[in-house]
């Protein structure tokens, strides 16, 4: 199977002013629906072999937009174009071409496999539907190749998802997503649900695959130390919406929007010293619902430096300044103003 040809200067990804919605019962009345906006008007690309970190609170839609690139979510309106072809209102061939050069890495290892398919069965179904010319042997050994890969082995191959570590079948999901030689893998929060020592184990495999095969890499997540290490651009999502998007460096260390700031404020520090010296940041103000987001901007009820502006208009992604990130803010930080110290 030979990965997919893209032309220079060309996304490998691209998703332009994507939607998602879903209709939710309102109150004890199951036929009284509202409509709930998981995703607004999302834009990004994603080039061959860059990660692309995509941090946010539980629930501000991280999951749904990943979901939806991969065609798992309905898209309400907007695009996703995979090496230049429109996939999601295109036919069913390039969805099909999505899907082989596209896999996803989901957030619980256990309940991703299925529990009545040995390791070696589990890993072999990509390639029974999309290399169904692959022979019995050549099947096999291109299994045993991808479990050593990911650190199992021949001995792992007989035995179901039960048997195995939270850990273990991580490894088997990652091994499953590979095997078909995609060029993007979405990681739906890969390592939330493990152990911090086995966290680092398998970012340190994704990031060795990285190198080997030149992956593309979609990283949900929200521990922010976790994306700082594996990332090359961060996107910032509140609410359904982008709040911030640029270098892992600009946004890490220059934020420009207050919810980023508030973010990476709420990181703990490791010396106790230090975090009793660090002022508490609270971010005041009432918690929007997704069902009844407020006007505007979707942050302002809890932004320090909320305006009526704010209130008024929804503001657009622009360039903050130059060589700074994408910011959807009507009052971004600046190089001199002494906030962002």
């Amino acid at each position: 199977m030979t990965k997919p040809t893209i032309a220079p200067g060309t996304p490998l990804l691209s998703v332009r002013d994507l939607a998602v919605n879903f209709r939710v019962a309102r109150g004890a009345w199951p036929w009284q629906k509202a409509l709930l906006h998981a995703v607004n008007g999302i834009s990004f690309d994603i080039g061959r072999g860059e990660t692309l970190g995509l941090v946010g609170e539980s629930g501000c839609g991280k999951s749904t937009l990943a979901r939806a690139v991969i065609g798992l979510a309905p898209v309400a309106s907007g695009s996703v174009s995979w090496q230049g072809e429109e996939t999601v209102l295109g036919a069913r061939r390039r969805l099909g071409n999505l899907r082989r050069g596209v896999q996803m890495i989901f957030q619980d290892p256990l309940a991703s496999l299925d529990p009545r398919m040995s390791i070696g069965e589990i890993v072999a179904e990509p390639l029974r539907t999309h290399a169904p010319h692959l022979g019995r042997k050549e099947t096999a050994r291109r299994v045993l190749a991808m479990l050593e890969r990911v650190g199992l082995n021949a001995h792992h191959l007989e035995r179901r998802a039960h048997e195995f570590s939270g850990g273990q079948c991580q490894r088997v999901g990652i091994a499953r997503a590979l095997i078909g030689e995609p060029a993007l893998v979405i990681c739906d929060e890969p390592v939330s649900a493990l152990d911090v020592s086995i966290q680092a184990q398998i970012v340190n495999l994704l990031c060795d695959l990285q190198r080997e095969l030149s992956l593309s890499l979609l990283f949900v997540a929200h521990d922010l130390a976790v994306v700082k290490a594996i990332s090359h651009r961060v996107m910032v999502m509140y609410l359904g919406r982008v709040m911030e998007l640029g270098a892992r460096g600009t946004v890490y260390d220059d934020p420009a929007h207050p919810y980023t700031r508030a973010l990476l404020d709420a990181v703990p520090l490791p010396d106790p010293a230090h975090a009793r010296e660090r002022p508490a940041p609270l971010l005041r103000g009432e918690i929007a619902s997704p069902l009844k987001p407020p006007s505007g901007c979707a942050f302002r009820t809890r932004c320090p430096s909320a305006s009526a502006q704010c209130a008024a208009t929804t503001p657009p992604p622009v360039a903050s300044r130059c060589g700074h990130s994408i910011v959807a803010c009507w009052h971004p930080r600046t190089a001199e103003d002494p906030r962002a110290a």
